[in-house]
């Protein structure tokens, strides 16, 4: 499936610009001491596990600032399954450019890809139901854009990208306006009084209770939070039709699927972006030509 990204927002190209310097203001000497400019060759970027792929565009963008003249074959797309030692990428042209590229390439290519990957083993677990698994805000600073387009690489959906994309009303919310004298109602109703009408309005429910305390006020969306199966269970059959359902908190790849046939719409998970572990990946010169010796 393919997944759309604008590579030439401000966002995406200041923080590629940034990650290039990161590694590259000072050139790289050692590549310099042991080539000369006309030595060219071929690389391959690895996979070295299993996984779903995430970060091409990505990594084509960053390898052409380095060097415009290289030669780039995309052999996978953004949100293709990979298998051990598939090639995602052949790379042609100055070796020194290429090794200059590499670190930085592969630290998106990896990261990207194994939130996909990670994303991609929650919605198998669920495929079997109509429960959707979306990302949260849980992502790592200035990096957002990009890790939350790495979860629809791998089958997800994307919750708020920002504060202004919806209301959500947490604890915290709820606790400071209880302390004050407000319930759930009085919480429910302030927010649609207030907020943007285009706006749906989602709070966080602890009880049964509080859900169709909710749900009487006049709330769009239930965040479920930190129940187990049972509760939810309990919850579902009093609630309105057109009421959504989000299940959030605690929720690993073990009890994922439960918690989707408990009928709930949504399953938010943080750790598809918070904790995703790099996807194996590597960077491989397979051919060289007109080398010169090292130096000696």
């Amino acid at each position: 499936m393919q997944h759309n990204i604008n590579l030439n927002s401000p966002d995406i190209t200041g923080l590629l610009e940034r990650a290039i310097q990161e590694d590259y203001s000072l050139g790289d000497p050692t590549s310099s001491s042991l080539f000369k400019s006309g030595v060219n060759g071929t690389a391959q970027i690895i996979a070295r596990q299993d996984g779903v792929c995430s970060g091409i565009p990505i990594a084509k963008k960053i390898l052409l600032a380095i060097d415009q003249t290289l030669e780039i074959q995309e052999i996978c797309t953004d949100g293709q399954d990979l298998k051990e030692s598939q090639v995602l990428i052949e790379i042609k042209g100055n070796v020194k450019s290429i090794l200059a590229a590499e670190r930085t390439t592969l630290n998106f290519l990896q990261h990207l890809s194994g939130i996909a990957t990670q994303t991609s083993k929650y919605v198998r677990a669920v495929s079997k139901t109509n429960t959707r698994i979306v990302d949260t805000r849980k992502t790592t600073p200035g990096l957002r854009r990009l890790e939350k387009y790495a979860v629809l690489c791998g089958g997800g959906r994307n919750h708020r990208q920002n504060l202004g994309d919806g209301i959500l009303i947490k604890d915290n919310h709820i606790a400071a306006l209880q302390a004050i004298g407000h319930t759930i109602t009085s919480i429910v109703e302030l927010a649609k009084n207030q907020a943007p009408h285009a706006l749906r309005i989602e709070i966080e429910v602890e009880s049964k209770d509080q859900a169709l305390e909710a749900m009487q006020a006049g709330a769009d969306v239930l965040l479920l939070d930190n129940m187990s199966a049972q509760e939810i269970r309990e919850i579902i059959p009093h609630l309105n039709n057109g009421l959504i359902t989000e299940a959030s908190g605690g929720i690993t790849l073990d009890s994922v699927e439960e918690i989707a046939r408990t009928g709930v719409n949504v399953i938010s998970i943080g750790a598809i972006t918070h904790s995703a572990p790099a996807l194996d990946l590597s960077l491989d010169i397979v051919q060289a030509f007109n080398v010169d010796a090292p130096k000696r």
